[in-house]
């Protein structure tokens, strides 16, 4: 009943930071999915596959898992690189490279 700890990544939809602040507990799956021969939806008799709790902090989630002596893994986030450019950037007359229209 392995733990992971993390921290989600942004919608890739939006451009918003919502719901990234967070961290993540969820716990592996111990069974492998298995399709319903009348229905075809799949499922496991695994329930902690349905357990996902969030805590504010890194610190949060790993004293809950030692709290309760579940094994676990952090896996940190990877920090984005950000360029702010404006859109009249892409006419500039200095603009380097080639232009693709």
């Amino acid at each position: 009943m392995l733990a992971r700890i993390y921290r989600p990544a942004r919608n890739a939809m939006q451009s918003g930071q919502a719901n990234t602040k967070e961290w993540v507990l969820e716990f592996e799956s111990e069974e492998a999915l298995r399709i319903d021969p009348l229905m075809g939806w799949t499922g496991s008799g695994d329930m902690n596959g349905q357990v996902r709790l969030t805590f504010e902090s890194r610190d949060d989630a790993v004293a809950y898992a030692t709290r309760y002596r579940i094994p676990h893994q952090v896996y940190d986030p990877k920090e984005a690189k950000r360029s702010v450019r404006a859109y009249a950037d892409n006419f500039k007359y200095t603009r380097k490279g080639q232009w693709t229209h």
